[in-house]
């Protein structure tokens, strides 16, 4: 950054923006939160082409062959879309069930560790505690 000690201004060049802000910016804009000339009000960035250029650089849309209109989508493609999104939605569900029960297994496991070196080394890993309360947390009775 240049600054003139006189006026107080300050030139930003390119330069002055690291990655991560480019990328924050990108995805703001491409979830809908920010608009272009939002984006450069909103962090003091001079010019729109810069946004615009990182957009093209870092983004996921096609920016430059972006047209106004949005047209409708068919059936079909509506169709293929779900069709994707229920395919990811089960790979999904598949891991969290692999996952759960990968964990079943490290539980009945871990068990089983502690068991024998109860038994090998006589000596109480796991805490009994009894169904009722202790004496501590139990609330003093009324004396009549």
């Amino acid at each position: 950054m240049k600054s003139s000690a006189k006026t107080g201004y300050v030139k930003r060049t390119q330069k002055d923006y690291s990655i991560s802000f480019k990328l924050q910016v990108v995805q703001e804009i491409e979830s809908g939160a920010l608009g272009r000339t939002q984006a450069c009000h909103k962090y003091g960035i001079q010019a729109k082409s810069t946004v615009r250029e990182w957009l093209r650089k870092y983004g996921n849309f096609d920016w430059e062959n972006q047209s106004r209109i949005t047209v409708a989508k068919t059936p079909e493609q509506k169709i293929l879309e779900l069709e994707a999104k229920v395919k990811l939605l089960e790979k999904q569900k598949a891991r969290a069930e692999h996952l759960a029960q990968r964990a079943d297994k490290k539980v009945i496991i871990f068990d089983m560790l502690v068991d024998m070196a109860e038994k090998e080394y006589d000596i109480q890993i796991r805490k009994n505690y009894k169904p009722e309360l202790s004496n501590a947390s139990k609330k003093p009775k009324k004396r009549r």
